[in-house]
C-alpha cells in the first residue's frame, strides 16, 4: 500500500449549488439557488450534468431544491470532513489545514504540526486564503434506485456523490445534524433514509437578501421513530447477510489517515478556482462555495497574489528579533 496518500470514499459525481463560468476571459465562481448534480466530467459549457439530476428534478427545468441521500459510514467524521484549509491556488496544494487546535502545515522546512489559531487570528490567514472546508459524502437515491440514474439498476453502493463548501453555516448545520442522527439512532447513520435540503435565510451580513446553506433532515413523511426502526432491520438484515458496517468504517478510517492532506493537486485547482476566489472579486462572483458564507460579502480591494514562501518571509520579517536561529519563519510563528 502507498505511503503518503490519502484513500478519500471513491467519488462519482458531484452535488454543488454553485458554478465557475467565463466572463472577459476570466473564470469566475457564481452561486446559484438549487442543487445541481453533475458527473466528474468538464466541457466548454462546465461540468456535465449526471443522469441522475434529471431523474430527481420534477420536470424540466424545475429547481432541485432536495434530494435522498443515504450515508456510507455511521461515524459522522467520516462522512463530513471539515477543517480550516489553505490552497495555494496556483499549483493546488494543500498548504495548510487544521482544526482550530493543531495544524499540519508546509515550511521552508517541510511538514510541521503546529498550533493552530483559526484563520480569525492567523497571520497566514489574514488574506482571506484560509476557510472552513467541509467535504459530505453521500449515495443518492433515485426512484428507489441508488445512484444508477437508470431504471432496474442497483448502482454503485461504495460510491458517493460529495457535496464541497466553504460555508459555515452549512458546515455548522451539517455537523450538528450528524451528531444528534448518530446519538439519537444508536450510531446507525448508514442505515437512516435522510435528505439534503437546500434552505435559506437573511442576516445583517447579507443586507437582508437571501443566502443559502445545506441540512441534512429526514425525508418528507417519515417520522424519526419510523427511521430508527428501519435502520435497525435493516442493519439486523445485513449482519445476517455478512455486511459488516464497522469494518467498513474502520478501512475508511485508515485510509484516510494515509496521508498529510486527502485533497490530492488535480483536485485543489479546481477546488480553489471555485471556492477561494482571488482577492478584489465581488457581489454574485465571491465565491460560488459561500452562497451561505458572510466572508463573501465583505469587500476586498485587489492585491496581488503572494506565495507561501513570501508569506512565510513577511512573517519573519514582523518578528524581527524574535525568529528562531533556524530562519523558519513557520516554526518562529508556532511559538508566537
Amino acid at each position: 500500500m502507498l505511503k503518503g496518500l490519502a484513500l478519500t470514499p471513491p467519488v462519482i459525481g458531484r452535488i454543488a449549488i454553485g458554478r465557475v463560468v467565463e466572463k472577459a476571459g476570466r473564470r469566475l465562481p457564481e452561486k446559484d439557488d438549487e442543487f445541481t448534480l453533475t458527473s466528474q466530467v468538464q466541457n466548454k459549457e462546465g461540468w456535465v450534468p449526471h443522469p441522475v439530476d434529471a431523474q430527481l428534478r420534477k420536470e424540466p427545468g424545475a429547481k432541485l431544491r432536495s434530494i435522498p441521500v443515504r450515508l456510507l459510514f455511521d461515524d459522522p467524521d467520516l462522512s463530513l470532513r471539515a477543517n480550516y484549509t489553505m490552497f495555494d491556488r496556483a499549483t493546488g496544494r494543500p498548504l495548510c489545514v487544521g482544526d482550530g487546535e493543531s495544524c499540519k502545515r508546509v515550511t521552508l522546512s517541510g511538514m510541521q504540526s503546529l498550533p493552530c489559531p483559526s484563520p480569525a487570528v492567523c497571520p497566514l490567514a489574514q488574506d482571506g486564503n484560509c476557510k472552513p472546508y467541509g467535504r459530505l459524502h453521500v449515495r443518492v437515491e433515485a426512484e428507489g434506485h441508488t445512484e444508477a440514474g437508470m431504471e432496474g439498476m442497483s448502482g454503485d453502493e461504495l460510491g458517493s456523490f460529495v457535496f464541497r463548501t466553504t460555508g459555515f453555516n452549512s458546515i455548522r448545520t451539517l455537523s450538528a445534524r450528524l451528531r444528534y442522527l448518530f446519538a439519537v439512532s444508536g450510531g446507525l447513520l448508514a442505515g437512516l433514509p435522510l435528505e439534503l435540503r437546500l434552505r435559506g435565510k437573511s442576516t445583517t451580513l447579507s443586507h437582508r437578501t437571501p443566502i443559502y446553506y445545506v441540512d441534512l433532515t429526514l425525508r418528507a413523511g417519515s417520522s424519526l421513530a419510523q427511521v430508527v426502526a428501519l435502520a435497525r432491520q435493516e442493519r439486523e438484515q445485513q449482519a445476517a447477510l455478512g455486511l459488516d458496517q464497522a469494518a467498513l468504517d474502520d478501512a475508511a478510517r485508515q485510509g484516510l489517515a494515509l496521508g498529510e492532506f486527502e485533497e490530492s493537486e488535480e483536485e485543489g485547482v479546481e477546488v480553489a478556482e471555485e471556492f477561494y476566489p482571488e482577492s478584489g472579486i465581488k457581489g454574485e462572483h465571491a465565491g460560488a462555495g459561500d452562497v451561505d458564507g458572510s466572508e463573501s460579502r465583505r469587500t476586498r480591494e485587489p492585491s496581488p497574489p503572494i506565495s507561501l514562501r513570501g508569506k512565510l518571509h513577511r512573517k519573519q520579517e514582523a518578528l524581527g528579533p524574535r525568529a528562531t536561529p533556524t530562519g523558519d519563519p513557520g516554526a518562529s510563528h508556532a511559538g508566537s
